[in-house]
């Protein structure tokens, strides 16, 4: 699915995201990121849902977020609550939705300039 052919300004996008990976601006990548306007995380050691555990999380919080998107891949899947609660005691938002409705959603947070971080497990 394309997301978008133009360059929205001066912060990373997301311009694809398919069985094959997520396209970052220019760059590919199959395996699970994190990112934010400005940095990426490559190779995020997740690959389910199921996978993640509060070390995975903490990888997040470098990226100084207000709100935080979950892509949980192809389907919608919830964390535990102890791990929505990590984010909750810091104050941190946080959204667990399919993938492809994290990488929607985080264009259109970085282009209100809002401070989002998106921790994506391929689809």
């Amino acid at each position: 699915m394309d997301l978008t052919l133009q360059n929205p300004g001066d912060h990373l996008f997301i311009r694809s995201v398919s069985e094959a990976g997520i396209q970052v601006v220019h760059d590919f990548y199959k395996t699970s990121i994190i990112l934010s306007a400005r940095e990426i995380i490559p190779d995020w050691p997740v690959k389910s849902i199921d996978d993640i555990e509060q070390r995975h999380l903490e990888r997040v919080l470098e990226l100084n977020p207000e709100i935080v998107l979950i892509g949980t891949g192809n389907q919608q899947a919830f964390l535990p609550p102890a791990l929505m609660m990590f984010f909750y005691q810091r104050n941190i938002g946080i959204e667990v939705m399919s993938t492809q409705a994290a990488c929607r959603t985080f264009n259109v947070l970085v282009s209100e300039s809002r401070s989002v971080a998106a921790a994506l497990i391929p689809v």
